[in-house]
Formats: structure tokens, C-alpha cells, sequence
């Protein structure tokens, strides 16, 4: 897998706060926001394959007990 440059303009206010998130975790700005980025996008896909998980067993309307919606606990 390759790998690309992306350039930024952002507030400084903005660039202040990932700076200090980062420092926290001990890590770079670029690392902290790449790390973001990562865990924001696996949160999409997997949001999107429990919707068609969902829509292929269909919606669970019924009130069995013993079944759990996939979605479950997700926000």
C-alpha cells in the first residue's frame, strides 16, 4: 500500500487543541490525526455493513427476547 501527501489549512485554535490531544497520547500531531482519521473510518464501515447486515435479515420489529438487534449498543 502506498502512501500520498495530504496538506491542511486549519484554525489555529483547532491546530492548539490536536497538539495538546496528541501530546497526550506521547504522540505527532500528523500521527494523532492519521490515527483519527483510521478510527473514524473503520467506525463508518462497520456502521454500514451492521445497516445491510440488518436490511438482510430484515428488521427485527418483533419483540422476541431472545433475539438482539446487530445494532445493539451501537451509537
Amino acid at each position: 500500500m502506498g502512501t500520498s501527501v495530504l496538506s491542511l489549512r486549519i484554525d489555529h485554535e483547532l491546530l492548539q487543541r490536536l497538539r495538546h490531544h496528541a501530546a497526550r497520547r506521547g504522540m505527532s500531531v500528523q500521527d494523532y490525526v492519521v490515527r483519527t482519521l483510521i478510527r473514524d473510518d473503520f467506525d463508518e464501515r462497520f456502521q454500514t455493513a451492521v445497516e445491510e447486515t440488518e436490511r438482510f435479515y430484515g428488521s427485527s420489529d418483533s419483540e422476541d427476547e431472545d433475539q438482539v438487534r446487530p445494532s445493539a449498543g451501537i451509537r
